[in-house]
């Protein structure tokens, strides 16, 4: 059974009955654990229950084959159904796992942990047709996923961000679900307790006080030296941006967006508006430290090419996520493409 990224979330917290697998795969790794958890929380009363869940590594089974079958046919001895983790595997447990699925034993579920595995992989292809088995996938988070994120965090805690946080929160997070979470709750504990069934707001500042903002330079650094036709400085943001763990789809999402905001703001000067002017438009504002940057930008760029560009932009984002081709290698040669062509205006 192949599961649709927006039918991921309320399918791990119910699997259907009949399903007795689950391959939960992706490029987010913390969205990979998250659900993974939430899976065997469908089934587990305590995540640390020794008796009912058991995990296998990728190097177990390659040496013990038959583990997977013994572990998933075991009862426990308090009772109830049990949890079968298989930590890490790939496509060289396609034929065990193969095996398993023709022939279930016992009533366990079998929770597959994947990496980033292609259209073509033989797991993914195995758990897709199977009609016992499902695979569900883990993209970085989009800005419509990422927002119901941050909403649904923050209003649990009684929290609701203004516009201008929101798109602050937006353009800083998402490269990794855990690791948004974990912003989240570094904002949540901020932000302190209020009064019970009150809600309160959260403003820019209170966003930029709490939320770090090392992930967001390297984005800026890596969309200033694209749309500044800097191929030198893109080449060494782009290597400081992957050192860090972003996401390649993170870096074409924030991208895509600022273009955006530059559409509109050459819309304003297009219609009579000052530079200045057209900036103060931006949501969330410019930084300071990069308006003779994003000045320079809006001077160098005209709407007809940030169509153009944008369209690029969006185009490797939906490549990334449906090729199976390598998303750095997507990412980097569509931002080279893009900074090629506003090599011209730099002159």
């Amino acid at each position: 059974m192949k599961i649709k990224p927006q039918d991921a979330d309320r399918f791990a917290a119910k699997p259907p009955t009949g399903i007795v697998a689950v391959l939960v795969y992706g490029p987010d790794a913390g969205l990979v654990r998250q659900r993974i958890e939430a899976l065997a929380l469908s089934v587990l009363d305590d995540l640390a229950d020794p008796f009912r869940l058991s995990e296998i590594s990728d190097s177990d089974l390659k040496s013990d084959p038959a583990r997977l079958a013994d572990e998933a046919a075991s009862i426990s001895m308090l009772g109830g159904r049990r949890v079968v983790r298989l930590r890490g595997i790939g496509d060289s447990a396609s034929k065990t796992v193969a095996s398993f699925l023709e022939n279930p034993i016992g009533d366990a579920l079998v929770l597959a942990e994947g990496g980033e595995l292609g259209p073509r992989s033989s797991l993914r292809l195995l758990f897709e047709e199977a009609a016992n088995a499902a695979a569900l996938p883990c993209y970085a988070d989009d800005a419509a996923t990422l927002g119901d994120v941050i909403r649904a965090r923050l209003g649990a805690a009684g929290l609701r961000p203004d516009p201008a946080a929101l798109d602050y929160l937006l353009a800083h997070l998402g490269s990794d679900r855990g690791v948004t979470q974990n912003e989240l709750e570094k904002l949540v504990l901020y932000m302190g307790v209020g009064e019970k069934g009150a809600t309160r707001e959260v403003t820019l500042t209170d966003a930029r006080e709490c939320i770090g903002d090392n992930a967001a330079s390297n984005l800026d650094a890596v969309i200033d030296a694209t749309l500044g036709g800097d191929l030198e400085n893109l080449d060494t943001a782009l290597a400081r941006a992957r050192a860090a763990d972003t996401n390649a789809i993170v870096i074409l999402n924030a991208l895509s967006r600022h273009m955006m905001q530059l559409q509109l703001a050459a819309a304003r000067v297009e219609t009579g508006s000052d530079i200045g002017g057209a900036m103060r438009g931006f949501r969330p504002p410019v930084h300071f430290s990069r308006k003779n940057v994003v000045t320079r930008q809006i001077q160098m760029w005209n709407r007809r090419r940030l169509d153009r560009a944008l369209a690029l932009a969006l185009e490797a984002e939906g490549q990334c996520k449906t090729t199976g081709n390598p998303a750095e290698a997507i990412c980097g040669q569509t931002l080279f493409r893009i900074a090629q062509a506003a090599r011209p205006a730099r002159r």
